[in-house]
C-alpha cells in the first residue's frame, strides 16, 4: 500500500474557486486532495498515479483508464464523463477508396479475394503440432467480401479519426532511431526466437494484409473505452492477430511523452539504446487493442491476447497473439501487466 501523501492538482490550470471564496476575496493557497479516490477502483492507493479532472475534480488511476495511460498527460486532462467526444466521421465504404487508404497491391485476379494458402498452411501446422508443443497460425480472413470491407473501413475511420497513417510494418524516420539499431541482440536478458516455421506463418499474415485480406476485427468506438477491437469471427488459440507496428525511437526520447500507446520493443543493457514502437503517426489495428489490468480476477479473465517480442531475423518485433479461443463479438485485450517469464510487465511501458 503507498504511503500517503498529500496530492496537488495535476496541472497548471486554476482550481475551481467556490461562491463563498469569491465572496471573501479570498482562497487557500493550496487544497488538500489526500482524501481523492478513485472513480474506478475506489482506493486512494498510488496518489502519484491518481489524476484529477481539470474539470469535474473526480479522481482516476493512470492503470485504471482504459486505455490505460503510461504518464501523466501533459496539459489539462479531463475525465471520460468530461471529454468532449467528437461525431465520427465514418469511413467511405467504397473498395477504391479502402484500397488506396490500405495501399493494397492489385493482382490480376480479384483485389480481395480470400486466401486459400491460409488453410494449407493450417493444415500443415495442425499436422506439425503433433510433433512439436506450440505452432502458431495465420489469422484466417473474413470470406464474405462485404464483410471485409466493413472490417477495413472501420479501421479506416479510427485511424482517420487519430491522424494516424496505415502501415503494417515498423517504420524508421529521420531523426528517430535507425533500423540498424534494432538489434535483438543488444536485449537484455535474450529475447524468444521465432522459429522458421512461425516466421513463414508471420509472413503469410503480411502478405494476406498487403493483398487486402485482413484479420477478421471490427474497431468499434466505445464511449468509456473510446477505439476498441472486436472478433468479428472467431479465432483459434495461438493465432497471429496482428504485429505491434509504428515509428521506432529510443526510449530515452520518448520518456516524457503522454502518448497512451507506446509498446517497448528493444530493452537494451545498454538503457540509452532502448526502443519503443510509437503508433501515434503510423500504425495499425494493434494501436487500439487495449491493455487489461489484470490485478484482478474479472481482469485476467477478460485477457485473451498476449504481447510477445520476438527475434525475428535478428530484429525485434512484437506480435499480439491469442493465448485462447476467442468468440465472435468478444473484445480484445493483452495482458497489460502480467508477471510471466516470457514477457514480464516491465516490458510495457
Amino acid at each position: 500500500m503507498a504511503s500517503a501523501t498529500t496530492i496537488k492538482r495535476r496541472t497548471q490550470a486554476p482550481n475551481p474557486r467556490s461562491d463563498e471564496q469569491l465572496r471573501d476575496g479570498h482562497e487557500s493557497e493550496e487544497e488538500d486532495y489526500s482524501d481523492a479516490q478513485c472513480e474506478k477502483c475506489g482506493s486512494g492507493d498510488a496518489p502519484d498515479e491518481l489524476l484529477l479532472c481539470d474539470k469535474c475534480d473526480k479522481g482516476f488511476h493512470l492503470f485504471c483508464l482504459t486505455p490505460i495511460l503510461i504518464a501523466v498527460p501533459i496539459g489539462p486532462w479531463f475525465c471520460p464523463s468530461c471529454s468532449n467526444h467528437k461525431t465520427l466521421t465514418k469511413f467511405p465504404l467504397v473498395q477504391t477508396k479502402i484500397v488506396n487508404f490500405f495501399r493494397i497491391k492489385k493482382s490480376g485476379d480479384s483485389t480481395l479475394k480470400p486466401c486459400r494458402d491460409v488453410q494449407k498452411r493450417r493444415k500443415c501446422l495442425v499436422l506439425s503440432k503433433r510433433k512439436k508443443k506450440r505452432i502458431l497460425f495465420p489469422f484466417n480472413p473474413t470470406e464474405d467480401h462485404g464483410r471485409r470491407l466493413e472490417q477495413m473501413a472501420s479501421l479506416a475511420t479510427a485511424l482517420s479519426a487519430t491522424g494516424t497513417k496505415f502501415s503494417d510494418q515498423l517504420t524508421y524516420m529521420p531523426g528517430m532511431a535507425p533500423r540498424s539499431a534494432n538489434c535483438a541482440a543488444l536485449e537484455d536478458g535474450g529475447m524468444q526466437v521465432l522459429s522458421r516455421e512461425d516466421t513463414e506463418t508471420l509472413s503469410l499474415c503480411k502478405k494476406m494484409m498487403e493483398r487486402g485480406e485482413c484479420p477478421p476485427l471490427m474497431v468499434v468506438f466505445d464511449s468509456k473505452e473510446g477505439f476498441t477491437v472486436e472478433a468479428d469471427k472467431f479465432i483459434k488459440d495461438l493465432t497471429i492477430v496482428t504485429e505491434y507496428t509504428g515509428d521506432v525511437d529510443y526510449l530515452k526520447n520518448r520518456e516524457h511523452d503522454d502518448g497512451d500507446s507506446m509498446m517497448t520493443l528493444l530493452s537494451a543493457k545498454t538503457p540509452s539504446r532502448s526502443l519503443v514502437i510509437c503508433p501515434n503517426k503510423r500504425g495499425n489495428i494493434a494501436r487500439f487493442i487495449n491493455g487489461i489490468n489484470n490485478h484482478t480476477p474479472e481482469g485476467k479473465k477478460k485477457q485473451n491476447l498476449k504481447c510477445v517480442r520476438y527475434d525475428v531475423n535478428g530484429e525485434c518485433r512484437v506480435l499480439l497473439i491469442a493465448i485462447r479461443d476467442i468468440s465472435k463479438g468478444e473484445r480484445l485485450y493483452y495482458d497489460y501487466n502480467g508477471h510471466e517469464h516470457e514477457y514480464p510487465t516491465h516490458n510495457f511501458l
